[in-house]
């Protein structure tokens, strides 16, 4: 049931469990005992604040990251799949620290664990649009079948090298899958806001929970055969 040359990647983000109240600077003193010692009351308006000056007391682990500009940053983890075209189940499930290129390194990790490949395709969206990502992609005997992004200062690392096969548009069709995937780990796994804590917890239960999708999407897949 499992495509072994056609993929595609992606990632998302987890809220963490910990709130915005906890990402402190790391170098700070010790200072008065908070008003209320369970939910204190913390002025950060007019701070700046990054990973690289602050953390989370509640979450080291989390970082501070955005789905994209204008949108509102939380402490959050990347969670990233490799699922095949051909029924979308989830081959390979990576969680790392979300530090804006996560889904990039992400995917190169779970591309290069794929036993014993030919040469493959991998789908995914504008982010992974990169000369780097590309050019590692081709290293490894993969066609990178993502996304252009005509947006992007330099122009597209993807040319019609790669565009003018027809496997290319039917790639850019199938990863939508891949959302399918990333919408039930949300809402029916509860991923959306984790309920742990820590990157090796985290990833214990983002694995998990992809292998409890691939089970629910296999009982789709497979003819029901009566006991009898």
């Amino acid at each position: 049931m499992i495509s072994d040359e056609h993929f595609t990647v992606g990632g998302t983000l987890l809220e963490a469990w910990a709130s915005l109240k906890s990402f402190r600077p790391k170098d700070t003193e010790k200072t008065a005992p908070p008003d209320d010692p369970g939910n204190p009351t913390v002025d950060f308006h007019g701070e700046k604040r990054s990973n690289q000056t602050h953390e989370s007391t509640t979450d080291p682990d989390a970082k501070l990251a955005r789905k994209a500009k204008g949108k509102e940053a939380k402490l959050s983890y990347s969670g990233n799949l490799l699922v095949e075209n051909r029924n979308g189940l989830i081959v390979n499930a990576e969680l790392l620290e979300a530090n804006g290129r996560a889904e990039r390194d992400a995917a190169l990790v779970m591309l290069e664990q794929i036993p014993e490949k030919g040469r493959i395709t991998v789908a995914g969206d504008k982010g992974f649009d990169t000369q780097e990502f590309v050019e590692e992609c081709r290293r490894m005997n993969v066609t990178p079948h993502v996304a252009q992004n005509d947006g992007r200062r330099r122009g597209s690392a993807i040319d019609a090298r790669t565009t003018r096969h027809a496997g290319y548009p039917e790639s850019q069709k199938k990863r939508k899958r891949i959302e399918e995937c990333f919408g039930w780990l949300k809402d029916i796994a509860l991923l959306r806001k984790l309920k742990h804590r820590g990157i090796l917890r985290v990833g214990w239960i983002f694995t998990f929970a992809a292998a409890a999708y691939n089970l629910v999407r296999l009982r789709k897949l497979v003819p029901f055969q009566s006991a009898a």
